[in-house]
């Protein structure tokens, strides 16, 4: 009996609330397990989370054995404190999150996409609710907020193709016909495509030149610059036009050599790596973008299957077949980079 009697307010106190915990706990393990572990939706997952463990907390609320002005003090309570707390966190809390969903609307980058934003350059690892990670040219990691991504006009480099320049001074005696055809044979060289040269300033003691191409394959952004950098040096030398402003200061007799160096022989030259700088500079963010590719072709051949299976056409089967192992072998490798 008196165990019972012990039992009894437990059972009526508990009970409820061990209830609303338990249906709390299945609902996010739900919603997490509905809502993919995506970029593209892990702002929506953490809202689905946050507004679960709200919604619980009123619940249990409601659901405790307390007579209705204690209950109404209490949800005043929790109402006052969350209003307390959104209001202090205006400025950063909600308005990187509010940044968040807009960036997320708009859609302006990807995981693995080059961006610019103000001095900060990298790829984008990941875009979150309240913050971006990239990935700089160091490979350390830069997490800006959000608010300051809005606040801040960003650079997104196209990943169709971005135009890459290098800027030279060279003396008014270089003419111009020779450095033109020299700087568009640098940028053949360095495997830009539709390179063209223009001459931005003409400075008091030099001439101002800049070469461009178009860059295709822009995960090679960063080599491909120092590259461009030195088939330009290597022409310009090889062509006998020296470089020598705008800080080089020198008088000499016409009879006196120019400030060129020695070319070496073919077999001694630079060779390009065995494999780029971008490759150890933006591993996390490389890995973030192909994980993307592969979640949005997982996404394309499901797709694909359940439009074969509405066709009903003949031969439809065997196609279906085949599109589930090929989505088999996607989900297990996104599974080992997950």
């Amino acid at each position: 009996m008196q165990a019972d009697a012990l039992m009894e307010p437990v059972l009526r106190w508990g009970g409820p609330a061990l209830a609303v915990v338990l249906v709390a706990a299945i609902a996010v393990a739900l919603a997490l397990r509905a809502i993919p572990a995506r970029s593209s939706t892990r702002i929506f997952r953490q809202l689905a989370v946050l507004a679960l463990v709200l919604a619980a907390n009123v619940l249990l609320v409601l659901v405790l054995p307390l007579d209705a002005d204690t209950r109404g003090q209490l949800l005043s309570l929790f109402g006052l404190v969350l209003t307390a707390v959104i209001a202090l966190s205006s400025t950063t809390f909600v308005a990187n999150a509010m940044a968040g969903l807009m960036l997320r609307a708009v859609g302006s980058f990807q995981p693995g996409d080059f961006i610019r934003v103000a001095d900060h350059f990298g790829r984008v690892v990941e875009p979150g609710l309240l913050h971006t990670e990239l990935q700089s040219e160091d490979r350390d990691l830069v997490t800006l907020p959000n608010l300051y991504l809005i606040s801040q006009p960003v650079q997104v480099v196209s990943r169709s193709g971005t135009l890459i320049s290098t800027d030279v001074s060279l003396g008014y005696d270089a003419p111009r016909r020779t450095v033109r055809d020299l700087l568009k044979a640098a940028a053949d060289e360095a495997g830009l495509a539709e390179p063209f040269v223009r001459i931005t300033a003409l400075e008091d003691h030099a001439v101002a030149y800049r070469i461009s191409g178009l860059l295709e394959d822009v995960g090679n952004l960063v080599s491909k610059r120092t590259e461009l950098n030195a088939c330009v040096l290597d022409a310009l030398h090889g062509g006998g036009i020296e470089i020598v402003s705008p800080g080089f200061i020198n008088q000499r007799r016409i009879s006196e050599a120019k400030v060129l160096p020695e070319q070496p022989p073919v077999a001694e030259r630079d060779e390009a790596a065995a494999a780029p700088p971008e490759q150890i500079m933006f591993d996390k963010a490389e890995l973030a973008a192909r994980l993307t590719r592969l979640q949005q072709q997982r996404e394309d051949v499901l797709a694909e299957i359940e439009s074969l299976k509405r066709s009903g056409t003949e031969g439809a089967e065997s196609e279906i077949a085949w599109r589930k192992r090929q989505l088999e072998t996607l989900e297990s490798v996104i599974e080992a980079l997950e």
